[in-house]
């Protein structure tokens, strides 16, 4: 494993392997490593000469200062992490300054709608701040696959978006959800629930599976207010927002139409701890 922690030395050694012939994946993260991180790193080394991994609490994805202060670092652990898969793996580590320069802000894309529905509606600027770390990586590390998870479906079809509005010559590689034995997906977050919370979290799977079964005969209006009276007693957990999308344009449904595919899309609040996850309802 070797580590980076400036731009110019990882450069000028991904230009020499790249000079050899050989192909590079990246897996950008935020760092607090866990299992679903790991997957998309397994799959990255399976198809890829040389993986790295980047690992950067980005500031500009922050609508909310506490949300980034209490975001959780500990590279020692990630590092050590990274070590248990078979593979040689680069890790870059920048300082906000290294990346970004002097002025740590983020450039505005158009997304073409796709960042101002869901999360987008309730993270302002959060969509341009993920654009922004992205665009950079991507130029920095010029890889020729990128794989990100499936749990962050909206941001997944944004950075789609992203290397077709700016041509960058990256495939984006969508990975599964990996959950946990309750159904939980996996998630740096998970970390700071409580026990009793993270026992309850098990709910919001269990509902969207409910939800693929009821995909089949009923609407999509029925579901979400059927969503909403699931979630409107609950002790623990409190309902932000549940729709059904289409998977390319991320817009809310009314109809169903033939020939689409669409995913239910959830967010929910255990305390003060956001959780999100979805489930594709017709492949």
């Amino acid at each position: 494993m070797q580590i980076f922690r400036e731009k110019e030395p990882l450069i000028q050694a991904i230009q020499k392997i790249k000079s050899e012939g050989k192909s590079v994946g990246l897996v950008p993260t935020m760092g607090a490593l866990h299992e679903g991180h790991l997957s998309l790193v397994s799959n990255a080394l399976k198809d890829s000469d040389q993986v790295v991994v980047s690992i950067f609490v980005n500031p500009t994805q922050f609508n909310n200062p506490e949300d980034l202060e209490k975001y959780p670092r500990n590279l020692e652990k990630d590092l050590d992490l990274l070590k248990t898969e078979p593979g040689d793996i680069w890790v870059f580590t920048p300082t906000a300054n290294e990346l970004y320069g002097e002025q740590v802000l983020s450039e505005s894309f158009d997304f073409e709608g796709l960042e101002s529905v869901m999360e987008g509606k309730f993270r302002n600027g959060h969509f341009d701040g993920v654009g922004t770390v992205v665009k950079r990586l991507f130029e920095i590390i010029t890889p020729d696959k990128a794989f990100f998870g499936e749990k962050d479906f909206q941001q997944l079809q944004i950075v789609r978006k992203l290397t077709e509005k700016t041509g960058l010559p990256v495939e984006i590689v969508g990975c599964p959800i990996l959950r946990e034995d309750s159904g939980l997906a996996r998630s740096s977050r998970n970390e700071r629930l409580s026990s009793q919370n993270r026992k309850e979290a098990a709910f919001i799977y269990e509902t969207l599976k409910e939800v693929e079964k009821l995909f089949g005969t009923e609407s999509a209006d029925y579901i979400s207010k059927w969503v909403e009276n699931r979630f409107k007693d609950h002790p623990y957990l409190e309902l932000e927002y549940f729709e059904i999308a289409d998977s390319k344009t991320l817009k809310k449904i009314t109809e169903k139409e033939k020939g689409n595919n669409y995913r239910a899309f959830i967010a929910v609040y255990a305390d003060e701890i956001r959780l999100i996850d979805n489930i594709a309802l017709n492949n």
